[in-house]
């Protein structure tokens, strides 16, 4: 069985426990005398007000449209309960302010801290000092290097992106063995960017594909718009391309279209508000993006909320929030982007 056939089935299985998580055949009138502590944590219920709860944010500067949208996402989320306060530092790509202002949140004695660390290694002893003063910490995005600096973490799915990638286009040529595939990446000494390529590689392999033509770029318009232009010059033919990051894909797409060229398509990655306009108006080669969570503060914000009031995820059996959360990467198309447009965030 191919690595595409079991993903299908998992696919599959995890629909039928989404169903099964969605109903129940437990009588209404069934009582237990020994209810769990975190029993009455039934979705609807979670978002009654209860404790409240102060909740320190940090993360860093917004140079960027992905990141730009974090925190705007999770400033959003919290003016949704009446139970939380959210105390946003100022973002940055300073460490060592970045540092301080975990330790001032420490010292005004939050109930949570949501941190997506500029650098997770160097803030991971300052986020185990906050757990070790019975602050609750929820790691966002960028993992800490020690499992006890954090109570939980939520994460966005690096090479799920490039799996997913891969498999639209494998699905798009359909079995077209000669294809040529190029692919336009970040920064390269990045482990999400390793992460990318290596999903990326897998489920073109998975088809009998690979990449022919391979480029880097920075997370920037002005980068993105280099490198393509110079693996347009470097490439005479090309079936499809898939750009890592739709910020840089701005520059990307301008190159493309100076260069007049149109036999190939072009699939996104993380999930912009202006791709996905193009994708639905198919108005340039752009066919999907793959998504990359620009919400992963917000579901922090929620996850440290329950954490603190001692709740559970509502469609869990396990009364207790997860450790880990890894955010799915799905392909957004024509066929679905009005489902993803309201939580895009614009390049």
């Amino acid at each position: 069985m191919s690595a595409r056939s079991v993903r299908t089935l998992i696919v599959a299985g995890l629909s039928v426990v989404a169903l099964a998580a969605c109903t129940s055949n437990t009588p209404e009138a069934e009582k237990n005398d020994n209810p769990p502590a975190n029993s009455g944590v039934a979705a609807g219920k979670n978002d009654e007000p209860g404790q409240k709860v102060r909740i320190g944010f940090s993360a860093p500067a917004a140079d960027h449209g992905w990141m730009g949208a974090i925190t705007k996402a999770t400033q959003a989320e919290a003016k949704k309960y009446s139970d939380i306060e959210l105390i946003v530092a100022e973002g940055t790509n300073d460490v060592n302010l970045q540092i301080s202002q975990v330790e001032t949140f420490i010292n005004q004695k939050v109930d949570a801290i949501v941190l997506l660390p500029f650098d997770g290694a160097a803030l991971t002893p300052v986020a185990i000092k906050a757990m070790e003063a019975g602050i609750t910490v929820v790691n966002v995005d960028r993992e800490f290097d020690s499992t006890f600096a954090a109570r939980t973490t939520i994460l966005g799915d690096n090479k799920g992106m490039g799996i997913s990638a891969g498999t639209y286009i494998c699905q798009e040529l359909k079995g077209k063995k000669d294809a040529v595939i190029a692919e336009i990446a970040g920064i390269d000494s990045l482990p999400l960017t390793q992460a990318r390529s290596q999903g990326f590689k897998e489920a073109l392999a998975d088809c009998g594909l690979k990449v022919s033509n391979r480029v880097a770029a920075e997370f920037t318009v002005e980068s993105g718009e280099k490198a393509a232009a110079n693996l347009l010059q470097a490439a005479p033919k090309l079936d499809a391309i898939w750009n890592h990051d739709d910020d840089q894909g701005v520059g990307v797409m301008a190159a493309i279209k100076n260069s007049g060229r149109k036999e190939f398509f072009v699939v996104g990655g993380a999930g912009s508000a202006n791709v996905m306009r193009d994708i639905k108006s198919g108005a340039n080669l752009l066919r999907a993006t793959v998504i990359y969570p620009s919400t992963q503060g917000a579901d922090g914000v929620r996850l440290a909320r329950l954490l603190v009031q001692k709740k559970a995820l509502g469609d869990l059996v396990e009364v207790e929030v997860p450790r880990t959360i890894q955010l799915y990467a799905p392909v957004v198309t024509k066929d679905n982007v009005d489902q993803y447009l309201p939580t895009a965030f614009e390049s």
